[in-house]
């Protein structure tokens, strides 16, 4: 980048994530040019991109979204052969020629840091020069850091670069090396909220305390399902996705479980379950957590009070506002917008029971053979509490891209203007 006064962002992509970033940054004003690769020509004219980025069927008008119901207009000076405007004063330019990263002329425009919204480009093993692209593009293109508004996917097989991290804000933020990481993953939306209603508990309890822990996200339609139904593609593992969300509750899948042992690396030790449902909503999103915790006979049974004093105090202390607690009763629609707020705890939802799991010591492995010969009696009884915790977060604006507007800042305050 090139001046404390010349601050630019590159933006590969211009789906839900791509557009909520600019709008999320045409507010908070860091950037005062905003370079946005959408890699073909859009509809008949440059009009046709401000009809889209100006409104939106969540949020309203960009308008709106700044400065409330008595705004006026804040496009102007569009230029369809540059393909430039001006948003509330920043400057935006619009790039139509090239998909493949690669290929993005982002040094022409003073771009040194991407943020991929595409979710197309996210195995950062491949190389630079790969047929469909690859996220390594943007470097081998120019720039010098690329955010990825998605987990990584890369073979079993394969290790993660050396080059490349996956953070969340709030949670392990710090694991990103200025002098060391080029390829940052903002994970996922679900991972996000996961990570903010996982990390109080094992700040209090302790990741030993945690026999198990499985949860389900009741998620909003993304812009991988379909309107109606239609026939699979070539390959298609995923049937349901071709199935209408406007009609269905969709089961898939999510990678929330893998990508948070990235950030929270505790987590391996812990037998964890994910499964993803989708419903017709736009967005608004829900986590279900179910929790088992080993009881201490030397300490009073983990109620429900318990747990929700645990997450009041952390969101009390949690300065950036990215965990909230409440004793409301919400829907959906009460998260929408909801900023900053990786996840809000509905503290009146919260539930817990407690019993025993008996448990036969011939089945428990790295006992001592001898020792265990002279025990009598092989079965044991141990206390455990499950606990259920809901998590709202808005997928979209209101949680991830907000976040991820965040992630952008820090990195770039991390690199030389």
């Amino acid at each position: 980048m090139n001046t404390s006064q010349d601050k630019t962002l590159g933006i590969n992509g211009f789906g839900r994530i791509g557009k909520l970033s600019l709008w999320h940054h045409i507010s908070r004003k860091y950037f005062n040019n905003i370079v946005i690769s959408v890699g073909r020509e859009v509809g008949k004219s440059m009009e046709d991109i401000v009809h889209y980025l100006e409104r939106d069927s969540t949020y309203g008008l960009l308008e709106t979204f700044l400065y409330g119901h008595s705004a006026k207009p804040v496009i102007s000076d569009v230029d369809g052969k540059k393909g430039s405007l001006i948003i509330d004063g920043v400057h935006v330019q619009i790039l139509r020629e090239n998909r493949n990263p690669a290929n993005i002329a982002w040094p022409d425009h003073n771009v040194n840091l991407v943020v991929d919204t595409t979710g197309q480009f996210l195995d950062p093993t491949l190389d630079a020069d790969a047929a469909k692209g690859s996220i390594r593009g943007h470097i081998e293109a120019g720039a010098q850091k690329v955010i990825a508004s998605a987990p990584f996917k890369i073979k079993e097989s394969a290790q993660m670069p050396e080059d490349s991290v996956t953070t969340v804000m709030g949670i392990n933020e710090n694991d990103y090396n200025p002098k060391k990481h080029r390829l940052i993953s903002n994970a996922s939306c679900t991972t996000t909220c996961l990570a903010h209603m996982m990390k109080p508990l094992i700040d209090y309890f302790g990741i030993d305390r945690i026999l198990s822990a499985s949860m389900a996200t009741v998620h909003a339609s993304t812009g991988s399902q379909k309107v109606l139904d239609r026939l699979p593609k070539t390959g298609a593992v995923d049937l349901r996705k071709n199935r209408s969300i406007l009609n269905n509750i969709i089961l898939t899948t999510t990678g929330a479980a893998k990508a948070l042992q990235l950030v929270i690396p505790e987590m391996a030790q812990v037998g964890f379950i994910a499964e993803s449902v989708r419903i017709p909503t736009a967005t608004g999103s829900l986590i279900i957590l179910v929790v088992n915790f080993q009881e201490n006979p030397m300490e009073n049974p983990i109620r429900r009070d318990i747990i929700n004093t645990i997450y009041k105090n952390a969101a009390e202390h949690n300065s950036n506002g990215y965990l909230m607690y409440t004793q409301k009763q919400n829907v959906s629609s009460d998260i929408i917008g909801s900023p900053f707020a990786a996840a809000v705890i509905e503290g009146h939802e919260t539930h817990t029971r407690t019993g025993s799991i008996n448990i036969n010591l011939e089945h428990v492995r790295g006992l001592d053979k001898e020792m265990l010969a002279r025990i009598k009696d092989q079965m044991t009884s141990i206390q455990v509490t499950q606990s259920v915790i809901y998590g709202w977060y808005d997928n979209e604006m209101g949680s991830y891209v907000n976040m991820l507007g965040d992630r952008t800042v820090t990195i770039a305050e991390s690199m030389q203007y």
